[in-house]
């Protein structure tokens, strides 16, 4: 029995040193073509055929504008309108809840120097207006300002 297991192993194609370096060699799965190996001038050689889709300008001006958009990261949008509102609602829903988190965190201070700093924007609006309303206004209303102001300055000034 030990005999023929060594027999057994012998006969096997594994085992066999001669045919270990067949399996090793790759093989072609393909014949390579009569045309390459002969010059013969009254063979037709295959040639590539022109896809005429491809050649069109319209689908190579297409081409060119999707691979630019996917470089910069820009994909097609191919959502319906709906969807595309339904999302943009949602992502609006999520800023606002975060913006109203974050304002829940804020400290007493900080709050306070945001309705200081609000009262002191308003002021400004004022100011501004007022010196608009001030520059629009006719000559005459200018000039009596300015007698008001000497007269109290004059007022002032005898008191003192």
């Amino acid at each position: 029995m030990v005999g023929s297991l060594t027999q057994h192993a012998q006969d096997s194609p594994f085992e066999d040193p001669d045919l270990k370096d067949t399996y090793l060699i790759p093989r072609n799965i393909m014949a390579e073509p009569d045309y390459i190996e002969d010059d013969n001038p009254e063979l037709i050689r295959p040639q590539k055929l022109v896809n005429p889709v491809k050649t069109s300008r319209n689908h190579q001006d297409l081409h060119r504008e999707l691979l630019m958009n996917q470089k910069r990261g820009l994909a097609p949008q191919n959502k319906p309108e709906l969807q595309k509102v339904m999302e943009k609602r949602k992502r609006d829903q999520v800023i606002k809840q975060k913006e109203e988190e974050a304002q829940k965190k804020k400290s007493d201070l900080e709050i306070e120097l945001l309705k200081r700093q609000q009262k002191l924007e308003q002021l400004e609006l004022e100011k501004q207006k007022l010196q608009e309303e001030q520059e629009n206004a006719p000559e005459f209303v200018k000039v009596k300002g300015n007698l008001r102001r000497t007269g109290q300055e004059v007022a002032q000034a005898q008191e003192s």
